[in-house]
């Protein structure tokens, strides 16, 4: 049966953006709410807001009921592939790891590079989360990057809030810098122009984020004790990430920064250790919803003493149990891992599925022959990996922009080309590598899909939201709104950026959402259409980590599903902070004060 056309109504409302944007602000806000107030459970919580987008798209927008419905239908169906089709197979690889004990070989081999939990935050939730970051994106790092800082003794919560904190700065060029070529594709502007913009932005953050994590690990004492390796591993990044997205490589941005800080750091922890080094063993995993967990415990140091529990602020800590935590002079440092010496093929087989999932996704983006080209649109063949990809129109959903221009609803089945089949391929080669037998992995594969049940639904749901606000013009009423701020625009940019990865989980569906939108305010404003295009992008990665879908992600990575509001509240003020700091760099981007940073661009937007 074929459904009745809809238009689009951006003004709905008395025929004005302002109170329109009143009402299609109210999914978010209902959203964030039973999130981070009423501590309602991630599924549930997107659920409800689900059906407040469904009511006023129906009622207000004038949408039919089945083409709401059927809109979020579309954005499920793509919440579970590619989005978590990405994350379940990262997630089995990991798996495949922890039952072979590869996992535990692969711990010691960082806790070699040092046994201060500070210093492993970095390391660990922010450089090789940015090469995870790089390579798969949409989740993996997040997932990944947790379940490390577990097994190295983080209680769960810190590690997922680490984790999440962490990846920001390596989003934009994620994926392979997905992000970044499909901003080019909406907006028309050289993606080497985008790439190198974005690359005069993020950077900067970068800077600041390992410092950040070094705070949230061990509050201001950790600051003074261990701020050398953050700045060290902050400036690596940030400078490699600048050179190689303006002189190298846009796409392996990600991948030469994020290997280039685990290399500094590994250099500088071989000449310089802390005065005292910090760990934290966990006695109970109970957390009680209501307190935040920081730097919990009995503190035993050089000088001797002990205190009760406390937050960085100073505040008394009581994360649901005991923690202890332990500060030794650093010559005195000894642990159980030290005492094991692995051999190097446990330490190559340790690496070998990350090493798998590297040359995997290289031959498969970057050599021209295998990755070939897709289709063109619905109904074209592509060539290489993307010869069996099909482009379909969703059925039933016909939406029309108000000026009568078609809005794409069609879905991409890339079974090959995806990166969640390309880690499927990778964890099949690991599966020799490190000698899985296939019933054993498909047992591992089985208590994966478990494992991320509750995910797999709240990204369905969250994305499912998403599109529902996005084909019925809630989110686009939201995005005139915020562009009729004149010059003031400059400084909001980044804002749109940041809400539509709140929303939709990813800075490519964020930059798909809003990219077009950004460079037509920019026109108005008479601002740089480059800058303002990658302000969307910049400002995107500082929504993943307040995103319901990375919440659940993490939350399920840790083993703590249903407290992703807990989550919500221990991450809110860093997404807001950094943003706005994103807000500040990007406008005076657009005064005489940085303009020498703007790429310049004699591209024609469409």
């Amino acid at each position: 049966m074929i459904l009745a056309n809809y238009q689009q109504d951006y003004s709905p409302v008395g025929h004005s953006l302002g109170l329109s944007s009143i009402i299609a602000i109210l999914p978010l806000l209902v959203l964030f709410v039973l999130l981070g107030v009423v501590r309602m459970k991630a599924w549930l919580a997107s659920l409800i807001s689900l059906v407040v987008a469904v009511v006023l798209a129906v009622a207000v927008y004038s949408m039919p009921v089945a083409d709401a419905l059927n809109s979020g239908l579309l954005g499920a169906a793509f919440g579970f592939f590619p989005i978590m089709w990405i994350v379940i197979n990262a997630i089995w690889v990991y798996n495949l790891t922890v039952e072979t004990g590869h996992f535990d070989v692969l711990r010691r081999s960082f806790a070699s590079i040092s046994d201060d939990q500070r210093v492993q935050a970095i390391i660990i939730a922010f450089s090789f989360g940015a090469l995870m970051e790089a390579l798969a994106g949409f989740g993996t790092p997040v997932a990944i990057s947790s379940v490390m800082l577990i097994a190295l003794g983080f209680k769960p919560l810190k590690a997922a809030t680490v984790a999440l904190v962490a990846n920001t700065a390596p989003v934009a060029f994620g994926a392979i810098a997905v992000p970044i070529t499909t901003l080019a594709g909406v907006t028309g502007l050289p993606v080497d122009d985008l790439g190198a913009m974005v690359g005069r932005q993020t950077p900067v953050l970068a800077l600041f984020v390992p410092l950040a994590l070094v705070f949230i690990v061990d509050g201001r004492r950790g600051l003074r004790q261990t701020w050398p390796p953050a700045v060290v591993c902050g400036v690596s990044f940030a400078l490699f990430q600048y050179l190689s997205s303006n002189f190298w490589s846009v796409p392996l941005a990600d991948i030469i920064a994020a290997l280039a800080s685990m290399l500094a750091v590994l250099a500088f922890t071989r000449v310089w250790h802390a005065e005292e080094t910090y760990q934290e063993s966990r006695e109970d995993d109970g957390i009680d919803d209501g307190i935040d967990d920081s730097n919990g415990g009995v503190l035993s140091g050089a000088r001797g003493g002990s205190r009760g529990p406390q937050n960085p602020d100073g505040a008394p800590d009581a994360e649901g149990g005991e923690s202890v935590e332990t500060r030794l002079p650093t010559r005195a440092r000894a642990t159980t891992d030290r005492d094991t010496h692995d051999s190097p093929l446990d330490v190559f087989r340790a690496y070998a599925p990350y090493l798998a999932i590297i040359v995997v996704f290289v031959l498969a983006t970057r050599v021209p022959a295998i990755t070939g080209k897709p289709p063109a649109g619905v109904g074209a063949s592509g060539t290489g990996l993307e010869s069996v990809t099909r482009i379909v129109n969703w059925p039933g959903l016909h939406i029309f922009k108000p000026n009568g221009d078609p809005v794409a609803t069609t879905f991409k089945l890339n079974y090959l080309s995806a990166a969640g089949s390309l880690l499927l391929i990778a964890g099949l080669i690991s599966m020799v590598l490190i000698q899985v037998g296939p019933r054993r992995a498909l047992r591992a594969y089985g208590r994966t899909l478990d494992q991320l049940k509750f995910a797999v639904l709240t990204v369905m749901l969250v994305l499912g939201l998403g599109y529902i606000m996005n084909e019925s013009g809630e989110t686009t009423t939201l995005g005139l709104w915020v562009a009729g701020a004149g010059g003031a625009f400059a400084f909001l940019s980044p804002i749109l950026g940041w809400l539509g990865v709140a929303v939709t989980g990813s800075d490519t569906s964020s930059n798909s959402l809003f990219g077009a939108l950004q460079i037509t305010a920019a026109h108005q404003a008479g601002l740089s259409p480059t800058l303002m295009a990658a302000a969307n992008s910049s400002g995107g990665v500082l929504g993943k980590m307040i995103s319901p879908q990375n919440l659940a992600i993490a939350a399920a990575a840790v083993g703590f599903e249903g407290r992703e509001g807990i989550l919500f509240r221990r991450v809110i003020v860093w997404s807001v902070v950094f943003m706005l700091f994103m807000c500040v760099l990007v406008y005076l981007q657009s005064t005489p004060v940085l303009d020498w940073m703007v790429v310049s661009t004699s591209a024609t937007t469409p």
